[in-house]
């Protein structure tokens, strides 16, 4: 049945969507290399309007432990680099009038472990993202039963969501495990 296979796709796009979730929040945790992605959430006030840092600079990392920051404006470095402050992210920027060095320090234990349970919690939300989209295909599913769909039907498209919710929480639980082994990697 063509509504069948409807609410199949659609509950496959939810779980898809909850991985690409996962995935770009996990990009936002640093594993002790630097990443432009670390400063995602930092936002900077250019004339009035707040934008993401990268809309008014160039950030590279030209190796493991250095960000640079070039402004296109140099105006705003100072701007910037409260802007970093203020964000909280453990960095302390520096810069020499063209551009801003974050040297990236290394994460303690401590914070290794924390950030490793952080990851967990992440993967803990998509598996409930990926669950709920199992159980609203299901919902429809009893809906179409009660409508004249066929018990055999129901049961294999049942099947089928079932089927894909597993493979997508598979992948979750290798997301998180390369996560968490790039994380605890001294």
């Amino acid at each position: 049945m063509e509504e069948l296979d409807l609410y199949i796709e659609a509950a496959k796009e939810g779980m898809e969507a909850a991985i690409d979730h996962l995935e770009k929040d996990l990009t936002k945790i640093r594993a002790g290399k630097a990443t432009p992605a670390m400063l995602d959430s930092v936002k900077v006030e250019y004339y009035g309007v707040v934008s993401p840092i990268s809309q008014v600079a160039n950030i590279t990392t030209p190796d493991a432990k250095t960000i640079f920051i070039q402004p296109w404006d140099k105006s705003v470095i100072s701007t910037i680099e409260k802007a970093i402050m203020a964000a909280n992210l453990g960095f302390n920027p520096s810069n020499n009038g063209e551009v801003i060095r974050i040297l990236v320090p290394p994460l303690t234990e401590e914070r290794r472990i924390q950030l490793a349970k952080q990851v967990k919690a992440l993967g803990e939300n998509a598996k409930i993202a990926v669950r709920n989209q199992r159980r609203d295909a299901i919902e429809e599913f009893k809906k179409l039963k009660k409508d004249g769909l066929s018990e055999d039907e129901a049961k294999n498209a049942e099947q089928d969501v079932h089927k894909t919710h597993e493979d997508f929480i598979k992948k979750i639980d290798i997301v998180v495990a390369a996560k968490e082994k790039e994380i605890m990697t001294v």
